[in-house]
């Protein structure tokens, strides 16, 4: 089994996975909140989603609410937050735990790939960023203060396509 074939549920609750949301096109996931500091950082993914998805690219959002209470909502109030404030057109996954006991088996996978400074382990707060290549292979990994527009993942996004 690859990270393509891992159980998911979309935010509407249908099950899924990552290869039939998306096929074999690169993945940028990433665990989402709707009352944080860093969630002007949707504007960047959609912008990216939109930029890049004509290419074979895809943001994934995964709500969390794991981060002092930061995604409370149910999956109708993130829709429409998402939908109507950031204008988010990519794929939202059901809330879930991203560290801890209950880890969703996706961030248990995840979480084994380290960042930029050789660190793996725990996501730190909402919006850590994963890129995933066509081949299914975690290829980088962004800590949450790291934007969407930064270089480093704009330049991780086009070679990875």
């Amino acid at each position: 089994m690859t990270i393509r074939d891992i159980p998911l549920r979309t935010l509407a609750g249908s099950p899924t996975t990552l290869g039939e949301l998306a096929g074999g096109q690169t993945l940028l996931i990433v665990n989402v909140a709707s009352k944080c500091g860093l969630t002007p950082q949707y504007a960047g993914l959609v912008e990216l989603h939109q930029r890049y998805g004509p290419r074979g690219f895809s943001v994934i959002g995964m709500p969390c609410n794991q981060f002092m209470g930061q995604e409370p909502g149910s999956a109708e109030e993130i829709q429409e937050f998402c939908s109507t404030t950031y204008g988010v057109d990519f794929p939202l996954l059901e809330k879930a735990d991203v560290n801890g006991p209950d880890r969703h088996p996706l961030y248990a996978a995840l979480t084994e790939t380290p960042d930029a400074d050789g660190e793996a382990g725990d996501i730190q707060w909402n919006f850590e960023k994963f890129l995933v290549s066509r081949e299914g292979e975690v290829v980088a990994r962004f800590r949450p203060r790291t934007t969407p527009e930064d270089p480093a993942v704009v330049s991780a996004i086009e070679n990875a396509l």
